[in-house]
């Protein structure tokens, strides 16, 4: 039985075997200092790798060691302070952090820093996220080219080589030419032949060369061309005047991770960006997430603009459509009905999913548009509510969790 260990080093000349087990191992840690990790960092830098920090104890490890032996009397000295149901007050002293006033007394614990590269970082970030309600069947008569194997072939690249059967290939070989002479020797040694007859059907034995050219087999992958699910996700943001700059960050850091993750996770997922004020217009990515606009607001107008864009592009006998809405939820007159109507009888019917976030002024007070949101009682619509940028992350995922087989 062969041993294969993989010696590869990576950036920080670390055993790459040993940093993919200690991430495994340590998983449940990382994932939850990513969470601050963003919550801090600016839309531009969202999607790098970088440090996180593991308190010491979640990862220590039961170590064993020599203990005295023998029988030993040991007397404990008796306590003048506590008795029992006595809450023990926590040490004071630094946290092991570096922010902590210098203390004579008290005891705390330092933060281990792992580092993550950029292709760590988003596994572990949309490591269990998925388009809820995805079709599992092909749609329409849409097919594009996949790889598929096809059996063995004598020649092709040495990436490709399949060891296990040219080694029997070439035991086979070996097999069949040596059997005659084997057999030959065999006769000659029981009938008392000379020695140097034998000798010579020995060389001509061993001239069989172990591996030969004749033995290769190789994959063999063929092109064939195959129905697939496809998905387009609309993004509508409202970037009116009572979206203030701090409302902005938080709608295009949902965004920014709502982006990264569908691009992460799918190669046939197209995006629509549409930003609205008193009107709505369709614009690219840069503009979506960079540019300043303001101006009143007409909910109504995104979603009438997002159904003709379905109706002209999308049809929804064959894509996956998705929406994605973040809004203050302020709304004048009868635009807050209208939506309501719109999105209800109109757009539910063709999406398989609609998540609405919304930023408001207070989480204690419902907006008008959060207000009648909340009469449509659907399973393919979602509704909540970010208040800071600690609460992007967990709505994401509270949003796009697997669904359970």
């Amino acid at each position: 039985m062969s041993i294969i260990i993989d010696r590869r080093l990576n950036d920080r000349k670390k055993n790459a075997v040993n940093r993919q087990r200690f991430i495994r191992r340590y998983k449940k840690q990382i994932r939850r200092s990513l969470a601050d990790v963003v919550a801090k960092r600016s839309i531009t830098d969202m999607e790098h790798g970088g440090e996180v920090k593991i308190p010491v104890k979640d990862i220590s490890e039961p170590s064993f060691h020599h203990g005295e032996g023998g029988d030993r009397n040991i007397v404990h000295p008796g306590n003048k302070e506590f008795v029992p149901g006595d809450q023990i007050r926590r040490p004071s002293g630094g946290a092991g952090q570096g922010a902590g006033k210098p203390s004579d007394s008290g005891e705390g614990t330092d933060e281990f820093m792992f580092t993550l590269s950029r292709e760590e970082f988003l596994n572990l970030f949309f490591d269990d996220l998925e388009l809820p309600r995805m079709a599992r069947n092909a749609l329409g008569d849409i097919r594009e080219p996949r790889w598929q194997r096809a059996g063995h072939k004598p020649s092709g690249t040495p990436m490709n080589l399949e060891v296990v059967r040219s080694l029997r290939n070439a035991m086979a070989r070996r097999i069949a030419l040596g059997g005659p002479l084997r057999q030959e020797i065999r006769e000659l040694e029981a009938a008392g032949a000379p020695a140097a007859e034998i000798d010579a059907l020995k060389k001509r034995l061993e001239r069989i060369p172990y591996l030969d050219e004749f033995d290769l087999r190789f994959h063999n992958k063929v092109q064939e061309m195959k129905p697939i699910s496809q998905a387009v996700m609309f993004c509508l943001m409202d970037v009116s005047a009572s979206m203030d700059e701090a409302k902005k960050d938080l709608a295009k850091r949902f965004f920014t991770l709502l982006y990264l993750f569908l691009s992460r996770k799918y190669e046939r997922v197209e995006v629509v960006f549409i930003r609205h004020t008193s009107d709505a217009e369709e614009v690219d990515e840069d503009t979506f997430f960079y540019d300043r606009k303001t101006g009143g607001t007409i909910v109504f107008s995104a979603l009438q603009l997002m159904h003709e864009i379905i109706v002209e592009r999308y049809p929804s006998n064959s894509w996956n459509l998705y929406a994605a809405q973040v809004s203050d939820g302020d709304a004048f007159g009868s635009d807050t009905e209208r939506s309501r109507a719109m999105l209800q009888d109109t757009l539910l019917p063709l999406l398989r999913y609609f998540a609405y976030v919304e930023v408001p002024d207070s989480a204690e007070r419902a907006t008008p548009l959060s207000s009648v949101y909340q009469q449509i009682k659907d399973p393919r619509f979602a509704m909540r509510c970010v208040s800071s940028r600690a609460d992007v992350y967990p709505v994401l995922r509270e949003l796009f969790t697997r669904e359970a087989a």
